[in-house]
């Protein structure tokens, strides 16, 4: 007879959703197929999980995993995000679904799906700039973004989209590759992964550093429910 935990297991069906200021994104374990839907600053926590499920209507899942555009503590978005609606803070997104759910931030997300073991520092160049770091599977959300960096502005200002744009590409790789220089010896990662959808826009990448994959968002939120996946208690606590 087998085990009942081993059953629920075999039986378990990951729904993943990469929460992003322009799109949502889904997929789940089963069918790895993604699909997605406009996100913008009027879209609220509420009016996610309906939609969320009229794009899944199709779909079979057990768990869920939520990547979310802000800093978390203990399964809880801990600030409303800079390009959504309103609604996010407090709100119980695993009554809202009727199924367990784990909410972490989106760049620990992505963090966890990059991961190859040791000591790793994850940066995420997008709108703005996300960073985790894993170390020995444990997972520690950050926000370095928000650090002072330089003549009044974070790194945020500098790495993100407004900084890209604000310095031309030329230039920006070179505060990347500074900023990297800086994280490196205050961290002492074994590597760096620089993912985001600005990390394509690089050129050379700096000592230590190597290209993520806006895809490993979907193997960070499968691995978030991975027995496997130790030492996560932090990071991962259910939103009840």
């Amino acid at each position: 007879m087998k085990k009942p935990s081993t059953k629920r297991r075999s039986r378990q069906i990951v729904l993943v959703l990469d929460v992003g200021g322009t799109h949502v994104k889904a997929m789940d374990s089963k069918n790895l197929t993604k699909r997605e839907f406009a996100s913008g600053p009027h879209l609220t926590a509420k009016a996610m999980v309906k939609q969320v499920k009229e794009l899944t209507a199709d779909w079979s899942y057990t768990v869920i995993s939520i990547g979310y555009p802000g800093p978390v503590a203990h399964g809880r978005p801990l600030a409303e995000p800079h390009n959504l609606g309103k609604g996010w803070v407090g709100f119980n997104f695993e009554k809202a679904f009727g199924q367990p759910t784990r909410v972490v931030n989106d760049a620990l997300m992505q963090a966890l799906g990059s991961y190859e073991g040791g000591r790793m520092l994850f940066l995420g160049l997008g709108t703005g700039l996300g960073s985790a770091m894993i170390v020995d599977s444990m997972l520690e959300p950050m926000e370095l973004g928000h650090l002072p960096y330089r003549k009044g502005r974070t790194f945020e200002d500098c790495l993100g989209a407004a900084g890209l744009e604000r310095l031309g590409k030329k230039k920006w790789r070179r505060k990347v590759a500074d900023v990297v220089e800086h994280f490196v010896a205050a961290l002492e990662p074994d590597y760096v992964v620089l993912g985001g959808g600005n990390a394509e826009k690089l050129g050379r990448l700096p000592p230590k550093a190597r290209l993520g994959d806006n895809a490993n968002a979907f193997k960070g939120g499968f691995k978030l429910w991975d027995t496997r996946t130790n030492k996560t208690s932090r990071a991962t606590a259910k939103h009840g």
